[in-house]
């Protein structure tokens, strides 16, 4: 499965952007999906994930109540609709696909995209 992560850029403090993560294969819907971030420095984080029905979700607490993933199987693509975005939030995000359910845990997952650039400035 090849993955591409898109809709990352600038934005203010308190602003909104959405993620999107496409998948090159109709499989990816037997796949659950996560969201990780690296910011300068710092190890690899758990963001959020989502089963492959979409019927659990799961999230960081630093990003609970801000964060919403979802996705579209029919468009094999998972979003991360990020709002009320803090200078913290600064990172790079990847997605990823997991048939684990060690969701908060990046070894767990199989295949990565390639990384968006999200940018939180104050």
């Amino acid at each position: 499965v090849q993955l591409q992560a898109s809709g990352g850029g600038l934005v203010q403090d308190g602003g909104s952007l959405r993620l999107s993560c496409a998948a090159s294969r109709r499989t990816f819907s037997s796949y659950s999906t996560g969201w990780f971030r690296q910011a300068p420095g710092k190890e690899r984080e758990f963001v959020a994930a989502i089963s492959w029905s979409g019927g659990h979700t799961y999230y960081a607490d630093s990003v609970k109540g801000r964060f919403t993933i979802s996705r579209d199987n029919a468009k094999n693509t998972v979003y991360l609709q990020m709002s009320s975005l803090k200078v913290e939030d600064t990172a790079v995000y990847y997605c990823a696909t997991t048939r684990s359910s060690s969701y908060a845990t990046a070894g767990a997952y199989d295949y990565w995209g390639q990384g968006t650039q999200v940018t939180v400035s104050s």
